[in-house]
């Protein structure tokens, strides 16, 4: 006769010692069994610990975006640097090509003018930003004319 409550036991017991053996294997077997129904059932619990393990995840994702960006930004400033520099060459090499320029108009002035003029010219030729202010000043002027010519005031 199999005993069919307590699984892997054949028969019955064959005195008071075995009974309580196998009363205490049925015991620890039904106490697995309730802790695992209990761990089923506590969805709270099941829950909190997938909340957690989310949060966890969120975290992780969180430093590996901030270090995505900050690799991002440092990339975008490189590369800004780099064509700041590419044009402050350019503007540099435009600059000197218009100084040159300018040198060169201003001897060909100094040259084919009368000597007052010339003085000036050298004048302006050694101390060239009073004369860019002054030409800044004459040509507002001379816009503004214009202007009010054009509204007939």
């Amino acid at each position: 006769m199999t005993n069919k409550t307590t699984p892997g036991v054949a028969g019955g017991a064959k005195g008071p010692e075995e009974l309580r053996q196998q009363i205490e294997e049925t015991r620890g077997q039904l106490g697995d069994t309730v802790e695992e129904l209990a761990s089923k059932a506590d969805v709270k619990g099941r829950a909190m610990a997938r909340a957690a393990d989310l949060k966890d995840k969120a975290g992780a994702m969180t430093v590996q975006l901030r270090s995505s960006a900050a690799e991002a930004g440092h990339a975008v400033q490189d590369r800004a640097s780099r064509a700041g520099h590419a044009v402050q060459g350019r503007a540099s090499e435009v600059g000197h090509t218009v100084q040159d320029k300018a040198t060169h108009a201003g001897h060909a002035v100094e040259h084919s003018v009368p000597r007052p003029v010339r003085t000036v010219v050298q004048v302006a030729l050694r101390h060239p930003r009073p004369v860019m202010v002054v030409g800044a000043v004459v040509g507002v002027v001379v816009v503004e004319e214009m202007v009010r010519r054009r509204n007939g005031r």
